[in-house]
């Protein structure tokens, strides 16, 4: 795993992808951070963290499109399949790849926090529950991404998809609302990306919430290595 980790985290800047990724992201965290935070006069960055996840739902299918769509392109995905290491650790590698550049992207936030504290008082409570309640967030989100990346072989048709994907999670409560059927309404209510990530954004900490994101991750995680598993055998 840790091969493949070294290998992705090598690709996403010889791409050009790691660039792209932390220049948006830091571009539209400290857009926010300046509207909602230095513009309102707080100290509070919730607002921000409340506005970057719809950003994130644009940012993320970017990192993750060549993360296997690549490999079955160039026709490199079979040595890979048929190397002496298994494809949970493939997929691992790759995902811990993209999960450790969202890492270093969302880490922007601590400089902020330097600004504020040059002029005010940092609650770091909520600091640190926004930073954990987005590091979740994108957990789940990258899982996907990832996941619809062994998909296809075209980059750019895995990145339309997953942001396809994110914006109807995105619309997740809008959509529930609109629904007559009851049980379908408070499955989807259940079932909302928005709606937890805001209540952590929120300061209001809810261990369900976390094993919700943690288990997408761990179950899109799953998909993929069957994806490769069929493909392997194909």
């Amino acid at each position: 795993m840790g091969a493949i980790f070294r290998r992705e985290m090598g690709a996403f800047f010889t791409s050009g992808i790691a660039y792209v990724f932390l220049a948006g992201f830091a571009l539209f965290s400290g857009l926010f951070f300046s509207l909602n935070v230095v513009g309102s006069g707080i100290s509070d960055m919730s607002p921000m963290f409340s506005s970057m996840f719809l950003i994130v739902v644009f940012l993320i299918p970017i990192l993750t499109m060549r993360l296997l769509s690549e490999e079955k392109k160039n026709r490199t995905d079979q040595g890979l399949l048929t190397a002496p290491v298994s494809l949970t650790s493939i997929v691992l590698g790759k995902y811990f790849a993209a999960l450790a550049l969202f890492i270093i992207a969302e880490s922007v936030v601590f400089i902020y926090s330097i600004i504020i504290a040059l002029c005010g008082q940092v609650v770091w409570s909520t600091l640190l529950g926004n930073y954990f309640a987005m590091l979740f967030l994108g957990a789940a989100f990258i899982a996907i991404g990832l996941f619809i990346s062994s998909l296809t072989e075209n980059q750019m048709a895995s990145a339309v998809i997953g942001i396809f994907v994110l914006f109807m999670l995105y619309l997740m409560d809008s959509l529930a609302v609109n629904i007559p059927v009851e049980f379908i309404q408070k499955a989807l209510i259940a079932a909302s990306f928005y709606s937890r990530y805001i209540e952590l954004t929120r300061g209001v900490f809810d261990l369900s919430t976390i094993v919700y994101f943690i288990s997408i991750a761990v179950l899109f995680n799953f998909f993929t290595v069957r994806v490769l598993d069929k493909r392997r055998w194909a």
